[in-house]
């Protein structure tokens, strides 16, 4: 959805330079520094994106990156209010892969749209909270972004059955 653990997902876009800022390991803390790894990403993602899509298509993604720097920025204040030191971006990332066309970048987007939803749900199940309906708009945000690239790219089901699940049941 990055300072999100650089080995584990390659889906990700990666940070590509400097020192990772240390983050909690454990519970709401941690779990709040994840998400804010993740809107972090998912901002620098729709840049890529954004510039491979016809006018339409370039607006939600457009729409989509103010989300999440609203997100970004409440998820930040709240860090701050709580006497956490929130890290800033890194200065760039890699991502999974090259978005050369309409096609990749809808893929992309999905993706991010996906991680990010992963990250909030992680961060209700923690109790993480601005609040845990801040979590569960943020998962629900995400999980609708999703659908709407999902259908953009003609991608069926458009749905999943458990936004964010990081392991959803088979398809039967």
């Amino acid at each position: 959805m990055v300072g999100l653990r650089q080995s584990t997902d390659p889906t990700t876009p990666q940070p590509t330079g400097g020192p990772s800022p240390e983050r909690p390991t454990s519970g709401a803390p941690a779990a709040l520094m994840e998400a804010l790894a993740a809107e972090h990403a998912a901002i620098f993602a729709y840049g890529p994106i954004g510039a491979k899509l016809d006018e339409d298509l370039a607006e939600f993604a457009r729409d989509a990156e103010a989300a999440h720097r609203a997100r970004r920025d409440a998820l930040v204040l709240a860090l701050t209010a709580d006497g956490a030191d929130p890290p800033a971006a890194e200065p760039s990332y890699a991502l999974p892969f090259p978005v050369s066309g309409t096609a990749d970048a809808l893929r992309l987007a999905v993706q991010i749209e996906e991680r990010v939803a992963a990250v909030w749900r992680a961060a209700l199940r923690a109790g993480a909270g601005v609040t845990g309906a801040g979590a569960l708009v943020g998962l629900v945000d995400a999980a609708v972004r999703a659908t709407t690239w999902r259908r953009s790219a003609g991608i069926t089901p458009a749905t999943v059955p458990f936004p964010g699940d990081p392991c959803p049941p088979p398809p039967i």
